[in-house]
């Protein structure tokens, strides 16, 4: 820059001209050329918040294990089958955590997270995560992120911050106390920088991946006061409708902000009345103890898998005796209470464990039968969906799950066998002879005194006075 000075004091210039040519120089780095480029580049598109996130109670959620949706493990598979998910009646889409994972003493598991601001090279870049996201919107469905905020992995950048993390006595980074969990580094939530740190990596996911909303991992292991902290802060993004799943089943996690917590003992009890033969009258009890205290605006999540059940216990086929015995769960669990979860691989009965360790692609060709069934009974709850917000009644039975959905004058009638033999029920008086539509069916019914269910066979009923 000096020479050129120099060469326009040699032209023996008017101090006026050389001000203009000097200023002119000063800012040329500043100004774009026809390309764009320059120290003051084109702004990114400004990201538009989603306006279709649902109410709570209007959720119908689908969780995405990478590993399992295609042979790559990555968006584009999952993007794939968006739109049959969609078919499904999902307007919240669950991703699994798609951080960067940890190397060192690594296992493979994705909630081992190396860069909270990063994507998985292995799921795709950035970008393509940005255009994934814009997909799923496009069919109207939301999208949150698993977040993992009790630990990170060994390799992650913030270890070098040591007072981030919890010590033992001689000065050690541990893994979280009480498991087995030897792959992560527990985090001091003692620290003001490192609670900051993790709320700005949230905030991030939202105001640069266009997110809408968190399923946060093991939050009975972190500070309650951490959460309420930290939702409080997301929900004052503007122009944001945020959906927030804890992993937890106490009601400090609703206190803390969260609209949702885990129906831990609702699954246990559908998997004990379907495997081991105890009293179908259990799952209306657990229902009943798990909503009687429920603050206001609060919600359970009922699912008769996810990735954990999946991938420790068994599958769904497994877990309740068959193919027809998995989709006799899900009716009672998607039309009895709750918001409804469906996981990888349920909506066609895949019958093995799937890990989120290792890549294992389902073969979606597979399962037609339980697909279509899935997809009528999303239908009709979508239908009447007005009539899960009414009043409920139960009828108690050894060997079926029995009860009403009522709203004003309209009422559904669902019956659902949940033995692998065929079950004479003896229905209450008050059913007998009344008329009823089979939803699913068409077919029109007069109820008897007694009923003879097919092996795990379940009925929709709607009222016809």
């Amino acid at each position: 820059m000096m020479n050129v000075y120099k060469r326009i004091l040699q032209w023996n210039l008017s101090l006026p001209v050389l001000m203009v040519l000097v200023f002119l120089l000063a800012c040329k780095k500043d100004i774009p050329d026809d390309n764009g480029n320059g120290n003051n580049p084109p702004k990114e598109e400004e990201i538009v918040p989603f306006d279709k996130v649902p109410d709570t109670g209007e959720i119908v959620m689908y969780e995405v294990n990478m590993q399992a949706f295609g042979p790559d493990g990555t968006f584009t598979n999952v993007l794939q089958r968006l739109d049959s998910i969609r078919n499904l009646g999902v307007n919240v889409l669950w991703l699994m955590p798609v951080f960067p994972e940890g190397e060192e003493k690594g296992v493979g598991s994705p909630y081992c997270v190396r860069d909270y601001f990063d994507v998985n090279p292995d799921h795709g870049t950035p970008d393509e995560l940005k255009k994934f996201v814009q997909e799923v919107h496009k069919r109207e469905m939301a999208v949150i992120l698993d977040w993992v905020a009790n630990h990170t992995s060994w390799d992650n950048e913030w270890i070098l911050n040591e007072s981030w993390y919890v010590h033992d006595a001689n000065g050690n980074i541990i893994p979280p106390p009480g498991t087995n969990w030897q792959d992560v580094a527990e985090l001091n939530y003692d620290n003001p920088e490192m609670r900051s740190e993790m709320i700005r990596a949230m905030k991030h996911w939202v105001t640069t991946f266009n997110i809408d909303g968190f399923r946060c991992d093991a939050v009975d292991f972190v500070p309650f006061d951490f959460w309420k902290e930290a939702l409080d802060e997301l929900k004052a993004l503007p122009g944001r409708k945020l959906i927030l799943l804890a992993e937890s089943g106490k009601k400090e996690s609703f206190e803390a902000g969260f609209q949702m917590n885990y129906s831990w003992d609702f699954q246990s009890k559908l998997t004990d009345v379907f495997r081991n033969g105890t009293t179908a009258a259990g799952i209306i009890n657990t229902h009943n103890t798990e909503t009687a205290n429920l603050p206001e605006g609060a919600w359970k999540l009922r699912y008769i898998t996810n990735h954990d059940i999946c991938a420790w216990e068994d599958a769904p086929p497994v877990q309740y005796g068959s193919a027809e015995g998995s989709v006799a769960a899900f009716v009672i669990n998607a039309f009895l209470g709750g918001v409804p979860l469906m996981y990888t691989g349920q909506e066609i009965a895949h019958p093995s464990p799937i890990s989120f360790f290792d890549r294992n692609p389902i073969d979606w060709s597979k399962g037609a039968n339980i697909y279509g069934q899935y997809k009528s009974i999303m239908q009709v709850r979508n239908e009447y969906r007005n009539l899960l917000s009414g009043s409920l009644k139960t009828y108690t039975q050894k060997d079926a799950v029995l009860f009403r959905r009522l709203s004003g004058a309209d009422e559904l009638l669902l019956v659902v066998n949940v033995r692998n033999k065929n079950v004479a029920l003896t229905l209450p008086d008050e059913l007998h002879g009344t008329n009823w539509t089979n939803t699913l069916s068409g077919e029109k019914l007069l109820l008897p005194t007694e009923w003879t269910l097919q092996a795990y066979q379940y009925c929709i009923l709607k009222n016809e006075f």
